[in-house]
């Protein structure tokens, strides 16, 4: 498999959209660091903003509603499946069924900021057939947020590295005109005594 960290160099919005799918369907490639890493190249202007929003808003919704149609294709024998066993349990499946019962979308615009009950609750939506427009829209208004809490990280934190190199070349040249000057000082005195000492 070629390098995922090469192939988003070269290929920023792809690479991002294609490590959130990636994320989505099991490797290691965790939604919010994606995010974070798009708030960070935003902030050294690698990628442009509008795009890179689109692209990561598109890819969080695609993989949040595939995981909802694996849901609906295989209903609550989901639990039974290899693929998904480690994922969900008969158990948790019982528990994200009542509270889908009783809280319906609220559920979704909630689950999807709870890391590791995400792609849970998104298969359990789509095991009790909630209706593919409601978990769309609360999807969709879901994701806002997420993408602006993650984002926004990763803008800041890249912000504050570009202040400290800013910060660390000021502090350099300060401290090179200092040396300077404590130079010149140190020559000065040691002139002064020189002609002390021949008077």
């Amino acid at each position: 498999m070629p390098d995922i960290s090469t192939f988003v160099e070269h290929f920023p919005y792809l690479g991002l959209f294609a490590l959130l799918l990636l994320g989505g369907i099991g490797f290691p490639f965790p939604e919010d660091t994606t995010l974070i890493l798009c708030g960070f190249l935003i902030s050294i202007h690698v990628i442009k903003p509008v795009p890179a929003l689109l692209v990561i808003y598109a890819g969080l919704l695609i993989t949040d509603f595939s995981l909802y149609l694996v849901g609906r294709k295989y209903g609550r024998t989901i639990v039974n499946h290899k693929k998904f066993q480690k994922i969900i349990s008969p158990e948790r499946l019982a528990a994200l069924e009542d509270m889908l019962n009783k809280k319906g979308i609220f559920v979704i615009l909630i689950g999807r900021h709870l890391v590791g009950f995400r792609a849970q609750i998104f298969l359990v939506a789509g095991a009790m057939r909630m209706s593919a427009l409601k978990f769309i829209m609360a999807d969709a208004v879901s994701s806002i947020f997420t993408i602006a809490l993650m984002v926004g990280a990763g803008y800041l934190g890249g912000n504050s590295l570009q202040i400290i190199k800013r910060d660390i070349r000021r502090i350099e040249h300060i401290g090179i005109l200092l040396g300077l000057i404590l130079i010149i000082i140190w020559l000065f005195i040691r002139y002064f005594r020189s002609r002390d000492i021949r008077e």
